[in-house]
């Protein structure tokens, strides 16, 4: 393939700017630029020079292949950031033979191919650059980090080896294999199957760390909210007024709360009204609300009804406890704003707890494939074991929804687990 090169620290001034050169002409470029000898170090200090021109000093590192981030040789320049230093140094390269500027995304697109990286991986890459929140940035390290691939390779592991079992009844019923192997392969797959299914409820909880949680504050016109908005994000969000039905589209508020990304939303007072323009607003705000993660309701008095019906962890508070004794928040005097941030919290984090490695929606249709397969697969052992073609034909259909998650497997993996358990043939 080329040689490519770019930019990769971020764009504008800066202290240091690094450009990446990946391929194999890596080395020889550097070498021309920076007179490097043939063998390639780790690290030192060169002038860079091109046609006779000082460019930069520059720090470089040499990364050979395929010890490095794409597999191939790559190789770093540390420049001072200045723009013009960057631009100029960016034009001797181009002017190299053999050497060409990267595509968006291209040095991990080489990982990919050169296998250094799963495509799980690349997606936990792609989470971490844009992690905002400490939550947000374990979750993506432990991605990038290889733990998913690793618990998929764990589980087509064990349905290779049920598919060995059960390819064995089929291919070699006359060699010298166990006779009954529904026990080891009924256990294989069941192990395999609650595994699938806890991941498959933990992504949804993933996804809203990597997108954020959303809460809806609700309420009446005037009890409030926009208020409340205000003294949760400490500035005014969102404009204040006595006069009912102010707030007309949901306003939204991003912070980061402990660690975990949540965006609180101030929505339409919730009342009968006349007004066409406020009564698009109020549905939007029911709609809204009902979507999000949680709801903190507010209420004028105890004994008022709610603007909408409370469920699962959602928050239900007396406002403006400035004024009224029986309050449980107030946006004027702050009295309640911390406790109620830590209860929202605490509801997040019970449930980021339960948060899986697997993040993506994409993840959870592959593994939901693979895991309605082997339910087809564990019917047919319990109904008909001796239909083996057919539980053969569920298990190469779970394995090839795990490929989508970290690659292929053939049935030369089947053949060498055949072979070297059952000694069969020569």
């Amino acid at each position: 393939m080329d040689t490519i090169f770019a930019v990769a620290s971020a764009r504008g001034k800066s202290g240091v700017a690094v450009i990446r050169i990946s391929g194999l002409d890596a080395f020889n470029a550097v070498s021309q630029l920076a007179a490097l000898p043939a063998s390639p170090r780790t690290a030192v200090l060169r002038t860079l020079r091109f046609e006779g021109i000082v460019l930069d000093e520059a720090l470089v590192l040499t990364f050979p292949g395929p010890h490095s981030f794409t597999g191939e040789d790559i190789a770093e320049l540390h420049l001072h950031g200045a723009t013009a230093t960057i631009n100029a140094v960016l034009r001797a390269l181009s002017k190299l033979s053999g050497l060409r500027h990267a595509v968006a995304g291209e040095f991990t697109r080489r990982a990919l191919e050169n296998e250094r990286l799963d495509i799980a991986q690349v997606e936990g890459l792609s989470d971490l650059i844009e992690a905002e929140t400490e939550a947000q940035r374990r979750q993506a390290l432990r991605v990038l980090s290889g733990a998913l691939g690793e618990k998929v390779e764990g589980w087509r592991s064990q349905l290779i080896r049920a598919a060995a079992l059960i390819e064995a009844t089929i291919d070699f019923a006359d060699e010298d294999v166990p006779v009954d192997v529904t026990p080891e392969v009924v256990a294989l797959l069941s192990a395999v199957w609650a595994e699938l299914n806890k991941e498959i409820a933990g992504v949804a909880v993933a996804e809203r760390i990597r997108d954020g949680f959303e809460v809806a504050i609700v309420g009446p016109p005037n009890v409030g909210k926009s208020s409340l908005l205000n003294a949760l994000a400490g500035r005014d969000a969102a404009i204040t007024s006595d006069i009912a039905g102010t707030t007309r589209d949901v306003i939204e508020v991003h912070m980061d709360l402990k660690g975990l990304p949540v965006t609180f939303l101030d929505t339409a007072g919730l009342r009968v009204t006349e007004d066409v323009v406020e009564s698009l607003g109020i549905e939007r705000a029911r709609a809204r609300a009902k979507s999000a993660d949680l709801r903190i309701i507010l209420l004028s008095r105890f004994d008022e009804p709610p603007s909408m019906d409370p469920f699962g962890d959602d928050i239900v508070l007396v406002t403006k406890a400035d004024v009224n004794d029986a309050g449980h928040v107030s946006a004027v005097s702050g009295v309640g704003v911390d406790a109620l941030l830590s209860r929202v919290a605490g509801v997040f984090q019970t449930r980021a707890s339960e948060s899986g490695i697997a993040i993506r929606d994409r993840h959870r249709i592959a593994m939901q494939v693979a895991a309605d397969a082997l339910d087809h697969a564990r019917a047919h052992l319990a109904s008909s074991p001796e239909l083996a073609e057919f539980i053969a034909e569920d298990l190469r259909s779970a394995v090839r929804a795990l490929d989508a998650l970290v690659g292929r497997v053939d049935v030369e993996h089947i053949l060498d687990e055949i072979f070297s358990s059952f000694c069969i043939g020569k």
